[in-house]
């Protein structure tokens, strides 16, 4: 069950509610959130839903978003998604109610048993608190309207994170690419934003935030990266952060252009169910070709490079399970992808 608050949604050109935004347009957050509203972009009179759990980030977006809203006509909903997962959880769930209310927003709160998900599902509790999470967040927009868009506040230290452990877990050029600033109705508009940064905005504003003290838990690998490997990096380059970002978003636009590549191969080599592989293309584009042909969820890299390693064999007839019911037979230097 959603509960709601019954706050209007700010709508630039009405009567602004009697709480305002202690954040400028100038300040750090509001001014990421403008940039955003261009880059991405970000129409003028959207709707959108904020993720905002309470922590230092999330409070940037909400009132950073508060501070430019009235200028683009934007209408405001926050949602807030309580994990269950610490004895006082109930009390970020009020503060972020609390804040909503006090800037005039209508607010959307929901609370869900992450553990058990988790143990459901098997999948570990990050896991299951990210499904969980945007589960709720695409409930909640969707009954705002097909158009409305998910807003969250992945910093420019999230995105380095994430980028280091999917290297670390041997990830391919997709994993580099990191959070994108985009994807479908969902936007990252403090993406390219420092953390430091955002909390300083807030202290100097005088804004409250909460702190959650399983992101310093070491059971979990992002704290370990957090702790350990950033801090390492920076004391070889104290921009190692914004050095990763950067290399992030390279390695976003060689990927895009590796997936463009592989789908015109992909239209030239499909024929008759079948992809012609007489003439192998290069292995990197050969791997996307075969992902794209094969569809989601893709299989593992071994299991790739297995079919790639007997399309180009000197003998056919053999056949290769690639999970979920899905096989790849060779025949003749022919890949058949059975669904």
């Amino acid at each position: 069950m959603v509960e709601q608050g019954t706050h209007k949604p700010l709508v630039g050109g009405s009567n602004p509610p009697s709480a305002t935004s202690l954040l400028r347009t100038d300040d750090v957050p509001s001014r990421a959130v403008a940039e955003a509203a261009t880059r991405l972009p970000i129409p003028d009179g959207a709707t959108m839903v904020l993720a905002v759990s309470g922590g230092p980030d999330s409070m940037a977006l909400l009132h950073g978003a508060r501070a430019v809203a009235p200028s683009h006509s934007w209408q405001l909903v926050v949602a807030h998604l309580d994990h269950g997962l610490r004895p006082d959880s109930a009390d970020d769930a009020t503060f972020v109610t609390d804040a909503a209310d006090e800037l005039g927003l209508p607010w959307r709160l929901r609370r869900t048993d992450v553990a058990a998900a988790a143990a459901a599902d098997r999948l570990g509790i990050e896991g299951a608190g990210r499904v969980a999470r945007y589960a709720f967040l695409d409930e909640v927009a969707d009954g705002l309207g097909s158009a409305t868009l998910v807003v969250t506040a992945h910093s420019a230290d999230d995105q380095a994170e994430t980028v280091l452990m999917n290297l670390a877990r041997g990830s391919g050029l997709h994993g580099l690419r990191g959070i994108p600033a985009r994807r479908g109705r969902v936007i990252r508009p403090l993406l390219a934003t420092r953390r430091r940064a955002l909390r300083t905005a807030l202290d100097e504003a005088g804004i409250a935030y909460r702190l959650d003290p399983t992101n310093a838990d070491p059971a979990h690998a992002r704290a370990r990266v957090r702790a350990d490997l950033v801090p390492a990096m920076e004391s070889l380059n104290p921009a190692a952060v914004d050095a990763v970002v950067r290399f992030a978003a390279l390695a976003a636009d060689d990927d895009a252009l590796l997936d463009a590549l592989a789908a015109d191969e992909l239209r030239r080599r499909g024929t008759d169910g079948a992809l012609d592989w007489h003439d192998p293309p290069r292995p990197a584009l050969g791997r996307r070709v075969l992902r794209l042909a094969i569809g989601d969820p893709a299989p593992s890299a071994d299991r790739i490079e297995a079919v790639l390693e007997a399309a180009a064999g000197p003998r056919g007839g053999i056949t290769i399970e690639l999970g979920r019911g899905r096989t790849a037979e060779i025949r003749g230097r022919r890949i058949v992808i059975g669904l």
